[in-house]
């Protein structure tokens, strides 16, 4: 209400801005009361109430410091700071510039941290270019302009660039002061401002004025003709509009010699400035005008604007521009020459002296901040030491403790470490009775074996053989039931011998040898059943690394489907292949036979056992058959299950029997 009800008595404003702030006093958060006078201050600023701004803004001081909340003690000098430079007493802004970015420069490292600290030092640039520091004035622009450059702050880049040529142009380096020009016009473009025209007109006009400065008058002439150009300058910027006008018609005079067109310059500029009390050119457009007036041979009115012009530029206390007109009267008033002549030197004395005066004053602003800085870090240093020494204290105290428990512990460990190896001990004779059971076990199995194919299947072979005798003789029904036993026996003798070599090869010697058993495995049915067999494997897997149960349930899948296609397919040729793709093992068995519908009709035993194996290595069974076209069965065990060894053959696949 009190900022912003401006149609309110300022009375009534000021009530409310008191209101406000014994509410921001009753707030018990410190961060957000000081926020909140900070805006006070600047209402009160705004008000025009110079006191009430300056008694809130000190409290702001003292609560931020006696808190260390840096960021409200900051924008408190800054305030500070931009008030004293309204009033001109630049010396306490630049004393406050230099507090306010102590205080930013205490923030933790951010990208908002660090442009307030470059805003910070842009503003003490302005101010010692005002007192012609220079050299210190340059040190705060280009460490403000790398902290903007780093944040792609094309806004506050052109303004460093533009600081630091009129820094140059102090410094007397006009070249140098043209190419922070234009430096900072290549990033007008990229600011995303809408009076970005001012920046184009500000710009364009800080060129054509170093030309000038450095008597390039036929360029400046030409620059500020195109500034003139934009018929928008007169109608929004008429102090640009007035400058540009004053500077033109010294231009033209200084390179062309006219009087004509630069006294219609003139006479416009020094309109406009009357008319809108432009003081900052009024001093420099009736000096150049009396330079006009002298060269066309009017004396008298030459000495009278030029008289003004003193009095304007004493005015405004513009002693650059005194010094100027001071040697012009020197020149138009011959009989107070010497007069004006004393004036001019007197004059330069005292600049030259307050100049020195204020680069003191700023260096001892800097001395005695650093001074702080110093005593701070000081201060840090003891804390430090304080801190270090409680640390190494409990670091001593908790040290001491970590090696009473480690002794305790390595008692125990000790003690555990006996234990085991008494456990150690026992588990290697259980080891050892478990080895014995085993070479038991194994003696026992292969003297079943044996006993099985030596004894029960000579017998049942005499047997076979007698029968297959009394086959020969006899009616056509003793023929055929003689024939339906002997395959009977054959199948017995085929599930003996299936057993015993089991028992005494594929389960517990674990196939040493697997593709020789495979291959006996094929080359035998080849050989009994007529069928053409072809049998390939993929060399660059170490078969005989596969897990155990891998190898006898491949081989008694291979053993039942061969099986199953003499039994069922009818075919004339099988190919089985072993191999690895995807990441798995793969196993292909395929037949030429008659095929079968896979979608109707159940599944045979044969096809059940085949299945259940593959589910014991965790392996995915596919089958694929159509009527007339055969049938493959496909088989993929997961590759965890093969351990793969780097082929010494370059071929992947070798072609172990093809018959």
């Amino acid at each position: 209400m009190a900022k912003d009800s401006t149609q309110l008595p300022l009375e009534e404003r000021t009530r409310f801005l008191e209101k406000a702030k014994r509410e921001a006093f009753a707030s018990t958060n410190d961060s957000i009361t000081l926020d909140q006078l900070l805006t006070i201050s600047l209402t009160y600023r705004s008000l025009k109430d110079s006191l009430g701004f300056r008694d809130t803004n000190k409290q702001v001081m003292i609560m931020s410091q006696e808190t260390d909340m840096y960021t409200p003690l900051g924008y408190s000098h800054w305030d500070m700071a931009s008030f004293f430079k309204s009033y001109g007493a630049l010396d306490s802004a630049f004393y406050h510039y230099k507090k306010a970015l102590n205080s930013f420069e205490k923030l933790p490292k951010s990208p908002e941290s660090s442009s307030l600290r470059a805003r910070i030092l842009y503003s003490m640039g302005q101010i010692q270019d005002s007192y012609k520091d220079y050299l210190g004035a340059e040190i705060s622009a280009t460490t403000a302009l790398r902290i903007f450059d780093e944040l792609g702050d094309t806004q506050r880049i052109y303004n460093c660039y533009n600081l630091l040529g009129i820094l140059s142009s102090g410094l007397g380096d006009k070249d140098k002061s043209l190419e922070y020009y234009k430096q900072a016009g290549a990033y007008i473009n990229q600011v995303d401002n809408p009076s970005a025209d001012n920046l184009v007109w500000q710009n364009q006009n800080n060129i054509a004025y170093e030309l000038l400065q450095n008597e390039d008058y036929q360029s400046a002439k030409v620059s500020y003709e195109k500034l003139l150009k934009d018929k928008g300058l007169e109608e929004t910027d008429l102090e640009l509009y007035s400058l540009a006008n004053t500077s033109l018609a010294y231009a033209i005079f200084k390179s062309e010699n006219k009087i004509e067109r630069p006294q219609q310059l003139l006479e416009r500029a020094i309109e406009i400035n009357d008319s809108i009390n432009y003081l900052d050119d009024k001093a420099r457009a009736k000096q150049y005008y009396a330079e006009l007036l002298a060269a066309k041979g009017d004396t008298a009115n030459a000495l009278q604007y030029a008289k003004e012009s003193r009095f304007v530029a004493q005015e405004t206390r513009n002693n650059d521009r005194l010094l100027e007109v001071l040697r012009l009267l020197t020149q138009l008033d011959k009989p107070n020459a010497a007069l004006y002549s004393n004036a001019y030197y007197d004059l330069n004395e005292v600049i030259q002296e307050e100049e020195r005066t204020k680069r003191d004053k700023f260096a001892r602003i800097r001395l005695d901040t650093d001074k702080i800085k110093e005593e701070n870090v000081i201060l840090s240093r003891e804390r430090q030491i304080w801190a270090g020494a409680v640390l190494g204290l409990v670091v001593f105290g908790l040290t001491t403790t970590v090696i009473v428990l480690q002794y305790i512990n390595n008692n125990r460990l000790k003690f555990k470490q006996k234990q085991q190896e008494s456990n150690q001990e026992i588990y290697n004779l259980m080891l050892s009775q478990q080895g014995k059971f085993e070479e038991g076990r194994q003696l026992e199995q292969k003297r079943i074996s044996e006993e099985l194919h030596d004894g029960i299947l000579g017998e049942m072979l005499g047997i076979r053989l007698l029968l297959s005798g009394l086959n020969e003789r006899g009616d056509s029904n003793s023929v055929e039931q003689r024939a339906a036993f002997i395959e009977k026996l054959r199948e017995v003798e085929e599930d003996i011998r299936t057993i015993s070599h089991e028992l005494n090869h594929a389960s517990y010697e674990k196939f040493h040898n697997f593709i020789v058993s495979l291959e006996e495995l094929v080359n035998g049915f080849q050989k009994s059943s007529g069928i053409s067999c072809s049998f390939t494997y993929d060399k660059k897997i170490h078969w005989d690394n596969l897990l155990g149960d891998i190898k006898i349930n491949a081989y008694r899948i291979v053993q039942e489907t061969l099986k199953n296609s003499l039994k069922h397919a009818k075919c004339k040729n099988i190919a089985i292949s072993f191999g690895s793709a995807a990441g798995n093992l793969k196993l292909t068995i395929k037949d030429d036979g008659v095929g079968f519908d896979t979608n109707k009709g159940k599944r045979g035993i044969g096809l059940r056992n085949i299945i259940s194996r593959v589910k014991k290595v965790n392996g995915v069974f596919d089958i694929e058959s159509t009527k007339g076209k055969g049938t493959t069965i496909s088989v993929a065990i997961p590759e965890k299950y093969i351990e793969p060894v780097q082929a010494k053959d370059p071929t992947s696949l070798k072609p172990a029997m093809n018959a």
